[in-house]
């Protein structure tokens, strides 16, 4: 039987839907994990945590995932995180086939920093999502209205000012936007398309609905799996900003201008910690995010879990102080834990031209009011 014959039936029989279902349901699996917390919270976001890794794998190997039409998707948003996203970040993604050509037209926008990079694996396969080819949107050659073209290929065109790298085992387009100030900053706006493809796409046959839903589910049971782990992973140094293992990050698909710090930390009601830094270097970028025990960013629609070198306020001397708290303790650079009790956290520099560690304290409450009087 050939394999286009095979899906029909399995797709006309609805097996191709029960191993969908199966796949989701083997996925829970890693909410019950013995580490993970159990209390109501935590447990809730982590049964919606699925949910929202299915609404992202759905949209990434179903609806966008033709390469021949291919089109830009929010992978991570406000109600939609993976791997300690970014509040500060727009991102963009789009499934692609490196065999093919393609090209991203834009106009740059304001906002404070933008990357773009070609990546190959997936969570939903290796657990990777390895970079093939980079653009930092410095090196961009704008016309005067700010606008661009980039082209995608394995091999540089003649003549193209703007090129990104691409191999054969290239399956992915992602696009970093991270804003200082969203208010004051206006997002770069780009599209995607395939050169030379047909005039419309075919229509959805059996095979590709039995691998976008295949893919999709390996996705929530991959992603949930791999940041799990990583989680579980940070018990052994709680409430401390430890460098990352920045080859591990690059792996799973992390921006190479970027230096990371992922940990785990956890408070009493009448705890705060405190975050410290000697002085802040010369960088592009940098902020401090929390996050809940699925490494999603706390709602920042509502809750102030996350400062930059915008928001924060440096002390007289050029210092910095965050400080994490369950109530605001009067400082202005407060980080809200937004009723958890315990989660994980991320400290990034972005282009720092020299790494400075955070150092973290825990104080009771009433220690910190009279040790650091306001």
């Amino acid at each position: 039987m050939a394999l286009d014959d095979k899906a029909q039936g399995r797709v006309i029989s609805g097996e191709v839907w029960n191993e969908f279902c199966d796949t989701l349901k083997r996925a829970g699996q890693q909410v019950l994990r013995p580490e993970a917390p159990a209390d109501e919270l935590t447990r809730a976001e982590g049964w919606r945590y699925l949910s929202r890794l299915l609404r992202i794998g759905l949209e990434m190997h179903l609806e966008f995932a033709d390469p021949d039409f291919p089109g830009f998707f929010l992978p991570s948003h406000e109600t939609g995180k993976i791997g300690a996203d970014n509040p500060d970040n727009k991102y963009l993604f789009a499934k692609i086939n490196g065999a093919n050509q393609y090209r991203i037209r834009g106009t740059r926008g304001t906002v404070a920093y933008l990357t773009l990079g070609s990546q190959k694996g997936g969570y939903e396969t290796d657990g990777k999502m390895e970079q093939t080819g980079f653009i930092d949107a410095k090196e961009l050659q704008l016309d005067t209205e700010g606008r661009f073209e980039i082209v995608l290929s394995a091999e540089r065109p003649e003549g193209v000012a703007n090129w990104l790298r691409i191999e054969p085992a290239s399956n992915a387009v992602i696009v970093r936007q991270t804003f200082n100030d969203r208010r004051a900053e206006q997002p770069a706006q780009m599209t995607i398309e395939r050169i030379g493809s047909a005039a419309t796409p075919a229509p959805l046959s059996a095979e590709r609905l039995e691998k976008g839903l295949g893919n999709a589910a390996r996705f929530v049971e991959g992603t949930a799996t791999l940041f799990a782990n990583w989680a579980q992973s940070y018990l052994a140094q709680p409430n401390q900003l430890p460098p990352a293992d920045q080859a591990l990050c690059q792996r799973v698909g992390g921006d190479p201008n970027i230096f990371y710090y992922h940990a785990y930390w956890k408070l009493a009601p009448d705890e705060v910690l405190l975050v410290e830094l000697p002085r802040v270097p010369d960088c592009r970028f940098w902020n401090l995010q929390i996050n809940n025990w699925w490494m999603e960013s706390l709602d920042y629609r509502y809750h102030r879990i996350c400062h930059n070198l915008h928001s924060a306020r440096l002390n007289a001397d050029g210092s910095l102080r965050l400080v994490l708290a369950h109530r605001d303790p009067g400082h202005p650079n407060w980080l809200d834990t937004a009723g958890h009790a315990e989660g994980t956290w991320c400290f990034r520099w972005v282009g720092a031209k020299e790494v400075i560690h955070p150092t973290t304290r825990v104080l009771k409450l009433a220690d910190y009011q009279k040790e650091l009087p306001q």
